[in-house]
């Protein structure tokens, strides 16, 4: 991409046919990595200050971020502390699934406290990431909403006691 990201001749536009992957890396070259990372240091930063760090104007730094966006490739959000919201319990469940893992994987990401599901390899075929107000809220999700879902065969939990590290800070690599 061009300084003032607009696609020349020689570079994809970015639109693409719904493979993320040819877009991805087009659309991650240096400048767009270094943005990445100034955002994940700080969300709020001003698209100025970026722009001095990697050369381009601020106008061209907008459009980037808006299409790095678009494209899925990253979000900015407020991340905030569970238990300073009132959430005390949070949990990792491993889910041992019979049948297609995709479907319990869209039902339980359909749940509203589960912030976290991944399929997996191992003892188990999902990670489920639960938070709740308290324990009876997490028996309730547990048994009435997770272990409820058709092809969910076994569930282990994992109270969290103390949560030691968050990042979300990993760069761009």
């Amino acid at each position: 991409m061009s300084d003032l990201d607009e696609p020349t001749d020689s570079e994809p536009s970015g639109d693409d046919d719904g493979e993320t992957g040819a877009f991805s890396a087009t659309i991650l070259d240096g400048p767009n990595r270094a943005i990445i990372e100034a955002l994940q240091q700080d969300g709020r930063r001003p698209y100025g200050a970026i722009a001095t760090e990697v050369g381009l104007s601020e106008a061209a730094v907008r459009r980037r971020v808006q299409r790095l966006r678009d494209a899925g490739i990253m979000q900015i959000v407020a991340v905030t502390d569970p238990l300073q919201l009132g959430f005390t319990r949070q949990a990792m469940v491993g889910i041992e699934v019979e049948g297609d893992v995709r479907i319990v994987a869209d039902k339980l990401s359909a749940l509203p406290e589960v912030d976290y599901v991944v399929m997996c390899a191992g003892s188990f075929d999902l990670l489920a990431e639960v938070v709740c107000e308290d324990d009876e809220r997490l028996l309730h999700v547990l048994n009435d909403s997770v272990r409820s879902i058709d092809g969910v065969r076994r569930t282990e939990t994992f109270l969290y006691l103390k949560l030691n590290k968050q990042t979300y800070s990993w760069g761009t690599r």
